[in-house]
């Protein structure tokens, strides 16, 4: 996955710091002008740097953070996914396997895994920090899974991590993509704690000075200390709205839903759906319905990966990322333009089990509660 990270005058900066402060293994992504958008580098670094602190005595934790103060990560690097499907390379399904494995890695992993959530975000930067044990965000939180607004659809496990609760939140940021900020994604159960930014750096000098071997209590206690509460959300106002309007099983009834309600809030939501692609959201819509009767985040991301590659073959991912990254113009067109219009073989061809599964019987952890 090539690189934007800006050269210095020794050569090209990395694009991941590892090191260790005090009793913190620290991860740090560092291609802030690229909003720390993940490469496979990064993903292999981020799993290298597991590795060599996880089985350490002197670590207690791992902290990982975004370098700038623009964001944590706004995603994959999708145009070099873009630029690799065009030219038939197989980086795309490798970038994929490996991050979806190192998600699934976190989940299970053994020392508390921190994630400061500050900034942006988005995508794969979801799926190096939902994950984690402990997850902090701030007034700048800028959480987002736009997927259906590129041709895409909501993947690093959001069929699992946006369906673990028994209402339509998630079935909402799923299809709608909306940003949310540091209420709204404690409130959907993807972070644990507000901590204003400018203490951040003061929590992670308190967290690098527990003992090695401090418990996770104790990391919760240290940044209880330098919690607050949250500004106000904008979904909890709608939270019955939401769970009322997004509960059907079809984009159809949903639509249809909306349409009636006539309210403000439904009225905003039809216009932010009718400018996502049909075939994104339906394909978008079974995964979370398959996802909330499935019992592991393994599956969840095998049937993700599955997909990814009708995403490839997909006329509404390379139109999508045009309209969005390439020529900006935000006008993407669809194909098919209406969700009439969307054929089940045409769902259905997301569907079909990958012939190189992710994950086998015998190394399939399960996560972590």
């Amino acid at each position: 996955m090539p690189s934007t990270s800006e050269p210095d005058s020794l050569g090209p900066a990395p694009q991941t710091l590892v090191d260790r402060d005090g009793a913190l293994g620290r991860i740090r992504l560092n291609r802030p002008r690229a909003l720390n958008s993940l490469t496979l580098e990064m993903v292999r670094d981020i799993e290298a740097a597991l590795d060599r602190f996880e089985y350490d005595p002197a670590i207690t934790a791992v902290l990982v953070t975004g370098e700038g103060e623009r964001g944590l990560c706004a995603g994959g690097d999708i145009r070099a996914i873009y630029d690799a499907g065009k030219a038939g390379s197989g980086l795309p399904a490798t970038f994929w396997r490996e991050e979806y494995s190192l998600n699934a890695r976190i989940g299970r992993y053994s020392r508390p895994y921190i994630a400061f959530m500050d900034g942006i975000v988005m995508g794969g930067g979801v799926g190096i920090s939902v994950y984690g044990s402990h997850r902090i965000v701030t007034e700048r939180t800028r959480f987002a899974m736009p997927e259906t607004g590129i041709g895409f659809f909501p993947d690093i496990g959001a069929s699992w991590f946006l369906t673990r609760q028994m209402n339509e939140l998630g079935t909402y940021v799923a299809l709608a993509g909306e940003p949310l900020g540091a209420a709204d994604v404690i409130l959907v159960g993807l972070a644990d704690r507000f901590v204003p930014s400018d203490r951040l750096p003061a929590l992670a000098e308190a967290l690098a000075g527990l003992a090695a071997g401090a418990a996770s209590e104790e990391i919760s206690a240290r940044i209880q200390d330098f919690s607050a509460a949250p500004p106000a959300g904008a979904l909890e106002p709608h939270r019955q709205a939401i769970d009322r309007l997004f509960a059907f099983d079809t984009m159809e009834e949903i639509v249809e839903a909306l349409s009636r309600d006539g309210s403000p809030f439904a009225e905003k939501a039809l216009a932010v759906l009718t400018a996502k692609s049909p075939l994104s959201l339906k394909v978008t819509l079974r995964l979370l319905r398959l996802g909330r009767q499935t019992a592991r985040l393994e599956s969840c991301l095998e049937r993700e990966f599955a997909a990814t590659a009708a995403v490839l073959r997909s006329q509404d991912f390379y139109e999508g990322v045009r309209a969005a990254v390439i020529d900006k113009d935000r006008n993407p067109q669809w194909h098919p333009g209406r969700l009439g219009d969307v054929t089940e073989t045409q769902v259905a061809a997301f569907f079909q089990p990958s012939a190189h599964p992710l994950f086998s019987d015998t190394n399939e952890g399960g996560p972590r509660a």
